[in-house]
């Protein structure tokens, strides 16, 4: 499974945005898919996720009821959209997929990534 995300961008404070990532057909019925942040100098810190079985979504504090993902089958494509984003949202987001995953927060269960793509959020 190759993971290709995209959609990052400079977006002022306020604004909102959304992110893609391309996936195989079979990565939307085997695995659990999520976004993931890494900020300069800190770890990699889990953002959302979405369960491969039932489709159900996870959030993490920082971003909940700002952010939705949602997954499209038909176009094998992942989604994060975010609203009201702020400069501490500003981070490389990658998506990233864990076939049949349980653990739904943890960077280290998901086993593969994609390139990742900045997220700059600033007047």
């Amino acid at each position: 499974v190759q993971l290709q995300a995209s959609g990052g961008g400079l977006v002022q404070p306020g604004g909102s945005l959304r992110l893609s990532c391309r996936a195989p057909a079979r990565a939307f019925s085997e695995y659990t898919m999520g976004w993931f942040r890494q900020a300069p100098g800190q770890e990699r810190q889990f953002v959302a996720s979405i369960s491969w079985s039932l489709h159900n979504t996870f959030y993490a504090d920082s971003v909940k009821g700002r952010a939705i993902i949602s997954r499209d089958a038909g176009q094998n494509t992942l989604y994060l959209r975010m609203v009201g984003l702020r400069p501490e949202d500003t981070a490389v987001y990658y998506c990233a997929a864990a076939r049949y995953g349980r653990e739904y927060e943890d960077p280290t269960k998901f086993e593969v990534w994609g390139q990742g793509t900045l997220v700059t959020v600033s007047s």
